[in-house]
């Protein structure tokens, strides 16, 4: 999954068969009977050809914009004169993440839904997983966009992300999940940000809590420790799957092929940032194992997966994809686009309908020869770097973009930022901000650098704090926030 709120990394979504109902105001959100009809329709949907697609989005479109407007001031004041089925998708509004946030009350349709017990809510770790008054599954986004955002889903929308998850992620080895349908012989293991409400972290406890005779097979392991520390904890507990962000899967292979980390995968699920051909070819060589790529957002968690021919689909029967250029214009099939505009289908309780994603995607014209209706997509996103730099002794310490952007973002609340590496010792951190603005800011953000250094094993790292230089500027459009050596990129 290439995108640039890399912490909705692969999820680790869909009951498995013989999960419970769960009980109780903060157990986790999920309708059985919801779960049944979302299945039935994603199983109709992969019969379909593309007229068939396109009455089944018509038809969920018009539903959602009459939700919308009924339940949404925000949506009722924008949509105005918006006729589905007579007007141009095209000509309908954008919104965008700032305006929806600062109208947070105006935007969903529920009035149980406050800004600031929501925020009370992701302000307390232990209750990641758990239920906001009984009926959302809630989960914060990283602010790498600049604008950090809270999602809320109901019971509709994680009985679609669970089925889609469930019907259409790609089974390498489909003979054995035959032998073994309810992946009892599995462990999983969720590499990746667990320090804060993230989708993919939010998923992985859901699913730890509707399934709890899997709970000790399913571990969640944060890339934020001393990675000794994330090493001997992999190997004590020998993972058949690990799903993870493909920088931090690249280390794991280093490690492995170093003699570091004896584990043995069956499979790695990647997503959150951009995949290169180098890297998937690295850890399926290392691990003699299958990976999968995926692509989500915090916004819509399973917005496309990774058929057996290796090309990444969208789910079309439940979001809208539109690749529009720098004016808002769709682009043609098979150009990149500016950025693209998302409409999730089944969100009612906090809509989206032409949200500006700010992902940059190519949609392709010709069909998969899988044989999938849905289409192929292309994405560009987010290539930051990992960074290698001096520890005593002689040793060198890898330090993930993710691990970073974490600290900064989490410890420091900085989120318009660039971290470049100078020299083995030595990081330069960056604020597009006046001097005396940025003063306060770069103190903190070398304060939490400088701390997480050190429980790297890299108390020697010099910090430096720089004001005001305009952000450099990668091929995907967004700013490049952790950038190595130029020799290493």
């Amino acid at each position: 999954m290439a995108r640039r709120d890399a912490r909705a990394a692969p999820a680790m979504t869909g009951p498995r068969a013989g999960a419970s109902a769960p009980r109780g105001a903060d157990a986790p959100v999920f309708d059985a009977t919801r779960l049944a009809q979302a299945t039935l329709e994603v199983l109709a949907a992969n019969g379909d050809d593309a007229p068939a697609l396109a009455r089944r989005q018509a038809a969920r479109l018009a539903r959602l914009v009459d939700v919308a407007r009924a339940g949404s001031p925000l949506y009722r004041q924008r949509l105005k004169g918006v006729t589905p089925g007579r007007t141009p998708l095209a000509h309908w509004p954008i919104v965008r993440k700032a305006e929806l946030m600062q109208r947070f009350d105006d935007w969903v349709t529920d009035p149980a839904l406050q800004l600031n017990a929501l925020r009370e809510f992701i302000a307390d770790p232990a209750r990641a997983g758990q239920a906001f008054a009984g009926r959302w599954q809630v989960w914060e986004s990283s602010g790498s966009s600049g604008e950090p955002a809270i999602f809320v889903q109901d019971a509709q929308a994680m009985a679609v992300y669970d089925a889609l998850e469930s019907l259409r992620r790609c089974l390498p080895h489909p003979l054995q999940r035959w032998l073994d349908p309810l992946g009892l012989g599995e462990r999983y293991a969720f590499v990746g940000a667990t320090d804060g409400h993230f989708a993919t972290y939010v998923s992985t406890l859901r699913l730890q809590r509707l399934n709890p005779w899997m709970a000790a097979r399913l571990r969640c392991f944060s890339i934020l420790q001393p990675t000794a520390d994330l090493l001997a904890q992999l190997q004590d507990f020998a993972p058949t799957l690990i799903a993870t962000y493909p920088s931090a899967a690249a280390l794991l292979a280093d490690e492995a092929q170093s003699g570091r980390l004896a584990i043995h995968p069956r499979e790695v699920w990647t997503g959150g940032e951009t995949l290169s051909a180098a890297v998937r070819q690295h850890v399926q060589q290392v691990f003699g194992c299958a990976l999968c790529n995926s692509y989500g957002a915090s916004e819509f968690l399973a917005i496309g997966w990774q058929c057996s021919h290796g090309r990444l689909h969208a789910n079309t029967d439940w979001v809208l994809l539109e690749p529009v250029d720098a004016q808002g214009h769709p682009v043609p099939a098979g150009v990149l686009s500016h950025t693209t505009l998302l409409t999730h289908l089944a969100q009612f309780a906090q809509p989206l309908i032409r949200y500006d994603l700010g992902d940059r995607l190519t949609l392709m014209a010709e069909p998969c020869d899988c044989g999938s209706p849905l289409p192929v997509i292309e994405v560009l996103g987010r290539c930051d770097d990992a960074l290698q730099l001096a520890a005593p002794r002689g040793r060198s310490v890898t330090l993930l973009p993710m691990a970073l952007t974490t600290v900064l973002e989490d410890e420091a609340r900085l989120f318009d930022f660039q971290l470049q590496q100078r020299d083995r010792h030595t990081l330069v951190l960056r604020l597009p901000l006046p001097a005396a603005q940025a003063a306060a800011a770069l103190a903190r953000g070398c304060a939490a650098l400088r701390a997480f250094c050190d429980r790297q094993g890299l108390p020697g790292i010099q910090i430096v704090g720089e004001a005001g230089p305009a952000l450099q500027h990668g091929r995907s459009g967004k700013t490049c926030r952790v950038l190595g050596l130029p020799a290493a990129r």
